[in-house]
Parts: C-alpha cells; sequence; structure tokens
C-alpha cells in the first residue's frame, strides 16, 4: 500500500488555483494511481475540513467562497446561467432570485449545496447557447437570457411579470435578431412583442 503525505498533498490542492475538483481532477493533480487509496485521501481530506464534498466526485476548497455562479456551472454540465439569475445579474429583474437557475442540454434537475437550490432546466440544443465567459462562469447574453424567460413561459414552465423588468439593459435589435435566427415560435414571439 502506498502512503502519501497529507501535508504535501493539501499544498498542491491549495496551490493549483483551482477551487472546484472533479475526481479526475484530483487524481491527475496528486498523482495517485490505486483508486482505494485516492478515496482514503479523499475521505482524510474531507475529515480535516481541506476539501468539501459537493456531491459524488465533486469537491471544493474549505473556507473559500466560491461564487454560485462557478458551482452552478461545475454541479451539471454541459450549463450555463440564465433565466432570472442571470436577467437578475445583468440589472433587468431587480429581484433576486432564490435560486441559481441554469440551462442545460441534459434532463432538468433540482440540486442543493451549501443552503442554495440550483435549478437546471432542460432546452433543445437548438436554443442552447449565446453564452459569454465571465469572472470564470458562463452565463447567457442578457438578451438571450430574456429570450429563455419567454421561452420557458410560453411553455407554461416559468412566470415572466413584466413589470418587473427593466429593459433598458436589453438591446432589443439583438434580442429581436436572436428571435428570428433561433426561429421562434408563434407562442414565443407573443410574449417577446408584449415584453420589448
Amino acid at each position: 500500500m502506498e502512503s502519501y503525505n497529507l501535508g504535501v498533498l493539501s499544498k498542491k490542492i491549495l496551490e493549483s488555483g483551482i477551487d472546484l475538483f472533479s475526481s479526475k481532477t484530483l487524481i491527475k493533480l496528486l498523482e495517485i494511481n490505486n483508486e482505494r487509496t485516492f478515496y482514503r485521501i479523499i475521505n482524510d481530506f474531507i475529515k480535516n475540513k481541506i476539501l468539501i464534498s459537493i456531491e459524488k466526485d465533486k469537491y471544493c476548497i474549505a473556507g473559500k467562497n466560491i461564487n454560485s455562479f462557478k458551482i452552478a456551472n461545475f454541479l451539471y454540465q454541459p450549463s450555463y446561467i440564465s433565466l432570472e439569475t442571470a436577467l437578475n445579474y445583468w440589472g433587468i429583474l431587480s429581484q433576486f432570485p432564490f435560486e441559481v437557475a441554469s440551462i442545460t442540454l441534459k434532463k432538468s434537475v433540482t440540486k442543493k449545496f451549501d443552503g442554495k437550490v440550483y435549478v437546471f432546466s432542460h432546452i433543445s440544443s437548438k436554443y442552447y447557447g449565446m453564452f459569454t465567459k465571465k469572472d470564470g462562469m458562463l452565463i447567457a447574453l442578457p438578451e438571450k437570457a430574456l429570450f429563455d424567460q419567454i421561452y420557458f413561459a410560453s411553455k407554461g414552465i416559468r412566470l415572466i411579470n413584466f413589470n418587473e423588468y427593466d429593459l433598458k439593459n436589453i438591446n432589443k435589435r439583438r434580442f429581436f435578431e436572436i428571435c428570428k435566427q433561433l426561429k421562434a415560435d408563434s407562442n414565443i414571439m407573443n410574449l417577446a412583442n408584449k415584453t420589448c
């Protein structure tokens, strides 16, 4: 059985510049070949408050304040921040949403970590995309976040209250170009025309 120095290994983790780790990333970083040894060391890291288990095979550095948007991107991939969360981020929706909302190509799912609720809503690959990387996170462009919100409202999955939106940060021309490019159906366009 191989023996490892937890101090040396924890230093590798802390000096890596990475905040969120999959088991695969940690195995490469720590250069541990034996799976049983790896999980024993991970359990020691968790017990000694070096790492926190987010969910199976996903970890973060303990005591580090990690942006919930980055955690959302990490939790369920592929995904990007959108809907009410992105609209709030871009200053379009003033109310701060209770959940961190993301769009994904995978099936819809809700996850919880560290007192926060992360909601991942499935969207067809036809509508997936138009996001940017900002501060290490993937987030929908303002116009695409509005499109996503309208898309789900047109399906009866999410509500949209036009009185809560401040559309001065929306480039209306770009928004309608997105609608055209994505071949938005008449239900989406009816709501889009009411919104903008």
